[in-house]
């Protein structure tokens, strides 16, 4: 259990907790329970192993020269069992935000300009998201670890929730920006994919290249090749290669095409060749399908 996470005492739906100069947490003997919950937790230093729902989550933020702070935001969807794991002797920096569940859902709901991409999250059990810590970031961060202490009381702790909030507001920010980035990439992935599968059924009877599919799809080699296997799960001489072969067994059985004419049609050299990749693919050999 993390004991030293001192709660700031502001009423729902925040939760506020900071961590600081700890330098081991004791192992958790059994798990506790947690309820559903939308978690922003801003690592500063150190490392921390936690397990929820037995899916295990190890954060490191570093410590001295190699620090790397980064806020890591988590999605609790329903009750869940934690456990923390005693996994670094290095002294710990970290704030902890977190809102139930239910009112982030309200507030979701509540909008008529919601973003979809913020509602998805939010319905993912142990969605999770890292953002590496900006220099915004890390003046919240450090305004919320130590406050002005000019503040007192209610001020301070008013003054403690704002930046909490402020930084709720910039992590959906990132996480919304982020998310629609990578929609937008795999829709233009998803189109070039496309172009590049019409070019090749338009053009199978030609010497095709992966350099003349790149150009005519208006796409470089490499983006090509990977999204094209991405999209379809095959290669696109793999691709090639299969339709090839489809064509020359639609030659052979409903046309009665040689075994030579098949090979040719199938972009082999050989009839030898060409029988070898036919029997892998269809398990027969394609004299066994001339009409």
């Amino acid at each position: 259990m993390q004991h030293a996470v001192m709660n700031l005492n502001i009423p729902q739906p925040l939760f506020v907790g900071t961590i600081e100069g700890v330098t081991a947490c004791t192992t958790d003997t059994e798990p506790e329970v947690i309820l559903p919950k939308f978690i922003v937790m801003v690592l500063l230093q150190g490392a921390q192993h936690f397990i929820v729902d037995d899916v295990s989550f190890r954060i490191d933020a570093g410590f001295g020269e190699g620090c790397a702070p980064f806020i890591f935001v988590l999605n609790v969807a329903r009750a869940s069992k934690l456990k923390f794991i005693n996994a670094s002797k290095i002294p710990l920096r970290k704030i902890m935000i977190s809102a139930p569940l239910s009112w982030m859902n309200w507030l979701v709901s509540a909008q008529t300009d919601g973003v979809p991409a913020l509602k998805n999250f939010l319905s993912t059990h142990l969605a999770s998201f890292r953002i590496d810590a900006n220099r915004h970031i890390l003046t919240l961060a450090e305004q919320l670890m130590n406050p002005p202490t000019a503040r007192h009381g209610e001020m301070r702790t008013l003054f403690r929730s704002s930046r909490a909030f402020d930084l709720m507001s910039l992590t959906c920010a990132e996480l919304v920006a982020c998310k629609s980035e990578r929609q937008g990439s795999q829709l233009s992935s998803a189109r070039q994919s496309e172009r590049v599968y019409n070019y090749i059924l338009a053009n199978l009877g030609e010497d095709l290249t992966i350099e003349t599919i790149a150009r005519e799809s208006g796409g470089s080699v490499s983006s090509v090749q990977r999204h094209f296997k991405d999209h379809f799960g095959l290669t696109v001489f793999e691709f090639i290669r299969r339709r090839r072969l489809e064509l020359a067994y639609e030659a052979l059985e409903r046309e009665g095409a040689t075994i030579g004419q098949a090979a040719h049609l199938a972009g082999y050299n050989t009839p030898a060749n060409f029988t070898t990749a036919f029997k892998k693919t269809y398990g027969v050999s394609p004299k066994y399908k001339r009409r």
